[in-house]
């Protein structure tokens, strides 16, 4: 099997997360104080920060426990938009990330799960 799909969905992945964590960093950097917004951020970050080595060498138990991590995402932001109707755009942002990520987190363990051999 060609590595370019591989290749494609580790790309993809490392693309979304680092949006995800952008918008969340945005987001809560214009809505709180310094401080505040800076422990939100580095709280949101640190699980993404820690296993980003092993996403990106292709682990694939690492990307079976990173679609675990969307989860929050995807609640927060439901939440906000559903609750605030002054952060719906930003929250709205959030969850189409989020979900986009498990997306190509769950298309990278696709592509890459072994063959096993054809029945003799």
């Amino acid at each position: 099997m060609s590595s370019a799909p591989l290749t494609n969905a580790r790309n993809a992945v490392a693309l979304l997360q680092a949006l995800l964590l952008a918008d969340f960093a945005l987001w809560h950097a214009a809505r709180y104080s310094a401080p505040t917004a800076i422990l939100l951020i580095a709280l949101a970050s640190a699980p993404w920060l820690a296993i980003a080595p092993s996403l990106w060498r292709g682990n694939r138990r690492r990307h079976a426990w990173a679609t675990l991590l969307t989860a929050p995402y995807l609640a927060y932001g439901m939440m906000e938009m559903l609750a605030n109707s002054g952060a719906r755009a930003w929250a709205g942002l959030l969850v189409l990330t989020a979900f986009a990520l498990f997306v190509a987190l769950t298309a990278f363990l696709r592509i890459s799960r072994p063959t096993a051999p054809a029945p003799t």
